[in-house]
This record gives structure tokens, C-alpha cells and sequence, in this order.
């Protein structure tokens, strides 16, 4: 059975990602791409982003990259004025190592369930009149 510090070190650990130097654009100038460091997100930190997110929906992405960004540490205000891509690629990184991605066979296969195909279909149908 796991113990209460092996089920806590996960949210101590910290991940070296490397960005491609297509998504940083011009801040790429010899066109290696660059690292970052980031943690994985906690309960703490998803309570946080869901109370911002009743105040506005477009502070989620913006919270959860700043509260994973440990290298370089950045402001909410930095965070937000970002490049949308680098934003989008930061947080795609930020919710695989906190086990929130969904893989493209995963979503496929969600896609593919009847009561999925059900859903689609009859919105589909209601935007028909």
C-alpha cells in the first residue's frame, strides 16, 4: 500500500520541457528550441483556477500556466501576454504531467462511443431546425 509521502512526492517534482522554436517564434533566434521548468498542478492549485474561473473563463489557461511555471517564475500579467501558441503549447505540457491529458486514441475512441455519436447527432439535427 502506498504511504502519504509516496502519494505526496508527485506534486513535488519538477519537469524540464523543452519548447520547439517554431512555437516561440521570434523569440527564437538561432532556432533551438529553448527549456522551461514546470511542476506538476495540485488540488490547491485547481481550486484556485476553478474560484478565478467564476470571475472570467479566460483566466483558466492563464492560472495553470502560471502556477506550473517554476523556470522562469512568471506573473499572471506575464502569463497572459504571451503568444496565444506559446500559451496553447504551455498548457498541453502543464496537463500531461499532472495526468489531465487525454491522448488522440483516447479521444478517438470517446468519439467513437454510441451515446457520443447519439449526442452529436442529434445536435446536429437541432441546428437543422
Amino acid at each position: 500500500m502506498l504511504s502519504a509521502e509516496e502519494l505526496l512526492a508527485g506534486s513535488a517534482l519538477t519537469y524540464e520541457v523543452r519548447v520547439p522554436a517554431d512555437v516561440l517564434g521570434q523569440a527564437a533566434t538561432d532556432g533551438s528550441a529553448q527549456t522551461v521548468q514546470l511542476r506538476p498542478l495540485t488540488v490547491a492549485d485547481l481550486q484556485l483556477v476553478t474560484r478565478a474561473a467564476k470571475e472570467s473563463d479566460a483566466l483558466v489557461a492563464t492560472l495553470m500556466v502560471q502556477r506550473a511555471l517554476v523556470d522562469p517564475a512568471l506573473t499572471v500579467v506575464q502569463v497572459a501576454g504571451l503568444q496565444v501558441g506559446l500559451l496553447e503549447f504551455l498548457l498541453a505540457e502543464v496537463m500531461r504531467i499532472s495526468g489531465m491529458a487525454v491522448t488522440q486514441p483516447e479521444l478517438r475512441a470517446a468519439v467513437e462511443t454510441p451515446l457520443a455519436r447519439a449526442a452529436f447527432r442529434g445536435s446536429m439535427q437541432g441546428l437543422r431546425g
